[in-house]
């Protein structure tokens, strides 16, 4: 079985990065501005004749995600989709639900209302969600799902798994926690299944990227889909041999670029 998933963050307004979501340099980097993502979506709508959602897996679906829990998920996102007949995932971190930036209670009940799935992002968004202890991961999964099934009064079975740290155990913990479909970082097409729960890549869109990168992924493209993978294997080797140092570098350089 095979899916085009495609993950977006935030949409703002006029560049205003700050409006939602998590703030720095960090976070800007997979923030698009209203009008770069517009033109994405036309690229989408270009590359392939639907949208799907997890639940319709037929053939090789095109699946669209959100993560973080910012407030642009409502406006403009789902409204933008919408229009297209299209419904995406949408992922929240449970400890900033109602906080500056992000979305309210009554938010994600509109979403879910609108059609859109709901998914944890983690309770608190660690940085490196594969370093916890299999306690800590419990936690995280389990309180997120628990808080926002209470929200939406209907059972939530989808999550992402923050900042890109998937392992074996971060799906396990997830799958018993009651999560079916769990997304990852990794940019692949394959769905694989791991103690009941199918495990899907994604592939990342950030700022500055053109439409055609969008339209490349949802047309399963070699020369996209390909290219990101390899760059995505080599910076793997990087964060696994630079650990928490690797993070400091990548923040330090992104500030830099953000003055």
């Amino acid at each position: 079985m095979q899916a085009l998933a495609i993950m977006y963050h935030d949409v703002v307004e006029r560049g205003d990065f700050e409006s939602s979501g998590f703030p720095g340099a960090g976070a800007h980097v997979y923030k698009l501005c209203r009008e770069d993502f517009e033109r994405h979506l036309d690229a989408l709508a270009r590359a392939t004749a639907s949208v799907s959602t997890v639940y319709k897996l037929e053939g090789r679906p095109v699946l669209l995600t959100f993560d973080d829990g910012g407030v642009s998920f409502i406006h403009p996102i789902a409204d933008l989709l919408e229009r297209r007949g299209w419904r995406g995932h949408f992922f929240v971190t449970t400890d900033r639900i109602g906080t500056p930036g992000f979305l309210s209670e009554a938010q994600l009940r509109e979403l879910h209302a609108r059609g859109h799935i709901i998914g944890s992002h983690s309770r608190s968004h660690p940085t490196r969600m594969a370093a916890l202890t299999r306690a800590e991961m419990d936690r995280e999964w389990g309180e997120s799902i628990a808080r926002l099934s209470g929200v939406l009064g209907d059972r939530v079975k989808v999550a992402s798994v923050p900042g890109g740290y998937f392992s074996r155990e971060v799906g396990e913990s997830a799958a018993a926690a009651g999560v079916d479909a769990l997304f990852t970082s990794e940019p692949t097409a394959r769905v694989a299944m791991l103690g009941g729960c199918r495990v899907l890549g994604r592939y990342v869109v950030q700022r500055g990227m053109s439409p055609e990168w969008s339209g490349g992924f949802a047309a399963g493209s070699r020369w996209y889909c390909w290219r990101q993978s390899a760059l995505w294997k080599a910076k793997r080797v990087v964060k696994v041999l630079g650990g928490g140092q690797y993070l400091k570098m990548r923040q330090a350089i992104l500030e830099r670029k953000d003055q």
